[in-house]
This record gives C-alpha cells, structure tokens and sequence, in this order.
C-alpha cells in the first residue's frame, strides 16, 4: 500500500505533526504501507523532514494553485505507483482536484482538522463533494457536524480523533526556562504554544494577562509564549508594551523543542476561537500540566469543564483568568486531580497509534472497494 500525504503548509505545527505521527505509527505497525510526504518548498515543514527519516519530497508553490506542482504531482503518483492520495488541508486538495482533470489519479481521502465551515461557495463545495474524495476523516465529532453542511454524501464523513505519540516522548530542552530567563523560584509559569494566527486569538491572551497582572495585582507571574510570529506579532508586542506587561512575557518563537517544554508550566493556557483537537492539550495531559482554555471547537471532547480542566467562553478573558487562579491556588489539590484524569483519558482513544488503525481501517476499505 503506497500513501502520498500531500499538504501546502509552510509552518510547522499540529497539522505537520499529525501527518509524521500517522506516518511513523503505521509504518511501525503495518510494514507493506509505503508512505510519502509531499510539502510546500521551504518553510519549516520542509526543513523538519530534512532532518528526519520519513521519506519526503516537496513542491514548488510560489501561489496556492502552482502549475509546476501539478504536473509533479501527477508524476509522482505514476513513479511511486501510489494508491491513495491522503490530502491534509484545503490549499492541497484543490491541487489534487485540478491535477485529476489531466489525469485520472488515485481515490483521496481527505483530514479534516479545523472547525472552520466549509464556504458556501460552487467550486469549494464541487472539490469538497468531488467523486475522488472518498472519505473526509474529521478531528472531532464538532468538526464532523460543522463540515456535514457542505457535504452531500454524509457517510463520507468519519470521526478519528488525532493523538499524541507515546513513543518519542521527551522532556529534553536546550535549556530550562527559569534559569535561561532567570524566572524566579516563586513565579508560576503560565505556558501557551501557537503560533501566532488569528485563530489563536492571541488578543485575548494579552486581555489575561492584563488582567491578572493589572487588575488583580498578581506579580509572581510569568507568561511564555511559544510559536512562530506572523504579521500580527507586532501588534500583540505593542499591546503588551502598552499595558507595562513586557516584564511578564517571554516570547521564545518557533522551537522544535516545543511540546517538550510544557512539562515546565504550571498552566498551559489555550485562548483559541477555532480549533479542531489541539494536539497541544494531548502533550499537556501527557505531561501531567492542567490546562484552561476556551470552549471551542474540539476541546469539550477532550476537556470536561471542573472535571479534568478548565474551559471558559471564546474571549471571557475574565473566566480565563480566574481559572488560573484556581489552579495555582496550593490549598487545593485541583492541579492533581485535573491531571491526573487527563492522563487516565489519554489512551486508547487519544494517542496516534488509535488514529493510525482508525486511518489504515479507511485505507482498506478505500481499496477493496
């Protein structure tokens, strides 16, 4: 079984993560399935693979639909006689629908990992319903429900949650956080990875601090910030600067290193407003570190709100905040029992080696049918 997984992301992030955690699991547990991972040219996706073992090649893509990348696609899928086309993003599978028009290319199958809608548009819909994708694999049942909309074979539609590997599991950093920034003994450290897009809402993460720092004169706190800046960075520095909170930020920016930090925080804050399953938050319950976040997306599925973490409104700064507040609170024993339960939910449904048998149970099908 050949698998070309085809994705037009640049960055590195929870998207590339999912495609090398799919690609190590089956070919751990399934060694006849062959896979490919086809990216972007350039970029931090491409140099991630560089220094890796999964076998890759990219694609040149200075615009989204890059007649280069086309005609290397349709070649590659004849060299490495591929038999399904695993598409990871919608920028990639409207290169894979164009391609199919010179050629007749293997079935699709299509991951879902945003609970973004899908546009009520002809040509979004018409590559979305295309008769070569014959499955879209949703990260959540919320992400299920929200693509249903656009989708007018709705058996197509399958729900496998993505997952954090157990097997390359480190804590190792190139430095500690408290020595490296001098973060004194008494500082919380309150941790967020993501890199810096709008579905993040980095915005609200600024109004947190602000105020637990202004108006709730809480000192001993220290905010760090993992992800690659973008061109909204600026505008959050500058609002930081505003606020006098420069002294309680540190942004480290894009670090391979980053899920092994998060063993570090004491709370790992998440202030999205879209989300599909955050793989953060799985890193987060592996490496026993509570998490507040917003509700959205996902993340109800994997948090139960009191239960094993904390979830507050799309931008209730004010709820954010006095979660936080709660959690570090040392006269209650929240922390543990949110972590300790979040730990207990991780396996089976949310590790990568499920979502790899999951997946490989839909390849089959694709092909006996």
């Amino acid at each position: 079984m050949n698998i070309l997984h085809l994705s037009a992301v640049k960055n590195w992030g929870g998207g590339g993560q999912h495609i090398l955690n799919l690609c190590y699991e089956l070919s751990k547990t399934k060694k006849d399935v062959k896979n490919i991972v086809v990216v972007a040219q350039g970029g931090q996706f491409h140099e991630r693979l560089k220094k890796g073992n999964q076998k890759f090649t990219t694609l040149p893509l200075a615009i989204k639909v890059d007649p280069r990348a086309i005609l290397k696609l349709i070649k590659l899928c004849k060299k490495e006689k591929i038999d399904i086309i695993h598409i990871h993003g919608s920028n990639s599978l409207t290169l894979a629908v164009i391609a199919n028009i010179f050629t007749d290319l293997p079935p699709f199958i299509f991951s879902k990992k945003t609970s973004f809608k899908i546009k009520d548009r002809f040509l979004t819909k018409y590559k979305y319903n295309h008769h070569k994708l014959k499955k879209i694999l949703c990260v959540s049942e919320v992400t299920k429900n929200i693509a249903a909309a656009a989708i007018s074979d709705k058996k197509k539609l399958k729900t496998i949650y993505h997952g954090t590997c157990l097997d390359n599991k480190s804590t190792f950093t190139p430095f500690r956080l408290r020595e490296y920034y001098k973060i004194p003994s008494d500082n919380k450290i309150i941790g967020l990875v993501a890199n810096h897009i709008k579905a993040k809402d980095l915005f609200t993460w600024v109004a947190v601090i602000d105020y637990l720092v202004n108006e709730k004169s809480i000192p001993n706190l220290k905010f760090v910030q993992i992800g690659s800046p973008s061109n909204i960075t600026n505008e959050i520095k500058n609002l930081l600067s505003s606020k006098n909170l420069d002294a309680h930020v540190q942004f480290i920016g894009y670090s391979k290193f980053a899920a092994n930090f998060i063993k570090q925080f004491d709370v790992f804050l998440l202030t999205s407003k879209s989300e599909g399953l955050p793989q953060v938050i799985c890193e987060s319950f592996y490496h026993k570190v509570p998490v507040v976040s917003t509700n959205t997306g996902g993340i109800p599925e994997l948090i139960e709100n009191g239960i094993n973490g904390y979830l507050s409104d799309v931008g209730d700064y004010r709820s954010l905040g006095d979660n936080i507040i709660k959690l570090l609170d040392e006269e209650n024993s929240l922390a543990k029992k949110f972590t300790a339960l979040s730990f207990e939910k991780l396996t089976p449904q949310y590790t990568s080696s499920n979502m790899a048998n999951e997946t490989l149970k839909e390849y089959e099908k694709i092909l006996g049918n």
